[in-house]
C-alpha cells in the first residue's frame, strides 16, 4: 500500500519522509492555510535535492498559469486538486505532471460514479475524503470507507479524511481493486505542519 503524507512545511521533513520510504509528500500551496509551505520550504533547495518520493503540490481552484508556476518552482511530480476544478484544467495539467483529483464523499454516493466519469480520461489518481464542511481543515472529515466498495472506480485512489494511526489494520482489509494508498494528515501531527514521525514510522511498519 502506498503512503502519502500531506502538509509538509520544511525541507527537513521531506528528507525524513524520503528516509522512511514514504511514497508521496503533499506540499500545500494554498495561501492562508495553516500548512501553506511557500514561506518555509525553500524551492531552490527542493529542486536541487534527489528524492525518491514524489512531490505533490496541493492546490485549490488555481488558474492554469498559477499551477504551472508552482510546478516549475518546486519541480513537482504531481498536483492534488482539492477544489471545484473542471476536467479541462486536469487535462491541461496532465501533460506536465500526474494529477490527483480530490472528491468529498458522504453517505449518499448515488452521483459519484457519474461525477468521476468526467475525470477518468484526464486524471491519474483520485483521492476520497469526507465532507470538507464537517471538518476544520482542508483534508476533510472521516467517512465510512465501505460506501466505496460497490462503486466502479476507474483510477487508483487514495483514502483520506482524518485517518488515525490505529486504523492501519482496517485499511489493510479494504479489498477494492483500485485502492492504492492512504493519505495521512492531521492525526499524524503535533501541530499544523509539525509532523509526528514516530507515528508515521509505526503506521508504515504496520501497513506494509
Amino acid at each position: 500500500m502506498n503512503i502519502k503524507v500531506c502538509g509538509i512545511t520544511t525541507f527537513k521533513q521531506l528528507q525524513q519522509l524520503d528516509g522512511l520510504e514514504i511514497d508521496m509528500a503533499g506540499i500545500v500551496l494554498i495561501p492562508g492555510s495553516p500548512w501553506y509551505a511557500a514561506d518555509s520550504l525553500n524551492a531552490k533547495e527542493v529542486v536541487k535535492a534527489d528524492f525518491d518520493l514524489k512531490k505533490v503540490g496541493v492546490l485549490q481552484n488555481p488558474t492554469l498559469s498559477d499551477a504551472l508556476d508552482w510546478i516549475d518552482a518546486y519541480k513537482l511530480d504531481a498536483v492534488q486538486l482539492i477544489g471545484d476544478e473542471d476536467p479541462q484544467l486536469c487535462e491541461d495539467l496532465s501533460t506536465e505532471v500526474e494529477v490527483i483529483k480530490q472528491f468529498s464523499v458522504g453517505s449518499d454516493t448515488t452521483h459519484l460514479e457519474k461525477q468521476l466519469a468526467q475525470f477518468d480520461a484526464v486524471c491519474d489518481y483520485y483521492l476520497f475524503t469526507g465532507p470538507l464542511e464537517a471538518s476544520n481543515n482542508l483534508y476533510g472529515a472521516a467517512f465510512d470507507w465501505s460506501v466505496l466498495a460497490p462503486l466502479k472506480i476507474e483510477k487508483p485512489f487514495f483514502i483520506s479524511g482524518d485517518i488515525q494511526p490505529q486504523q492501519s489494520s482496517s485499511l489493510r482489509k479494504i479489498d477494492h481493486l483500485d485502492f492504492f494508498g492512504a493519505d495521512l494528515n492531521v492525526a499524524f501531527e503535533t501541530a499544523p505542519g509539525e509532523k509526528d514521525f514516530k507515528s508515521i514510522l509505526q503506521f508504515r511498519q504496520l501497513i506494509r
